[in-house]
């Protein structure tokens, strides 16, 4: 069994990168990045990209998150020829080596998308704040949506909350409380 002490060999795993793009690239870097997007579908594990497009057009700085279900699905995609050709293509149209961080585990869940490759905040701040949302998560499916499943049978129901409150977790309240309590997360002495 995996606990804080002895975390899983083989976590989740999230990459963070940012990147600047050459100014008068950003079409041909949408394409490279469309292409690396369709390679990585390809790959065992792959859970999805979210790519945060520049606000400033005099500064274009991409921010490309890569999930992957397990560290190790993660590494056969980096060491992988294609992505390293893709790399090449993108290289040519970037400034510099970019900024990129892994992070595994809860982690994951505590990114700022202003602020990439940020050191993940102390766990116990993140035990707090999840097990504060997911006391909260868990009342409410008890209210609201376990009365809506009454017919299914009782594992069915199980796996019907498990994925719901995961997606939600994930997707909708942990990035809003992330940046709500980034002062706390991440005190400015450490930013």
């Amino acid at each position: 069994m995996n606990s804080p002490e002895h975390p899983s060999p083989d976590p989740p795993a999230t990459v963070d990168i940012l990147q600047r793009v050459k100014p008068g690239c950003e079409a041909a870097f949408e394409q490279v990045l469309a292409d690396l997007i369709e390679a990585a579908r390809a790959f065992d594990g792959h859970l999805g990209v979210n790519v945060f497009r520049p606000s400033d057009r005099a500064n274009p700085e991409y921010r490309i998150v890569f999930k992957f279900d397990r560290i190790s699905h993660l590494q056969q995609w980096e060491t992988s020829a294609i992505r390293q050709r893709l790399l090449d293509r993108a290289n040519r149209l970037t400034v510099g080596t970019g900024q990129t961080s892994v992070l595994t585990g809860l982690e994951t869940w505590f990114t700022l998308p202003q602020q990439p490759g940020l050191a993940p905040p102390a766990r116990y701040k993140m035990v707090v704040i999840t097990g504060i949302t997911i006391y909260v998560l868990i009342n409410l499916m008890n209210l609201l949506v376990l009365p809506l499943l009454t017919l299914l049978p009782p594992l069915l129901r199980t796996l019907v909350v498990t994925f719901l409150m995961v997606a939600l977790m994930t997707y909708v309240v942990m990035p809003r409380l992330t940046k709500l309590f980034a002062g706390w997360l991440y005190p400015k002495s450490k930013r």
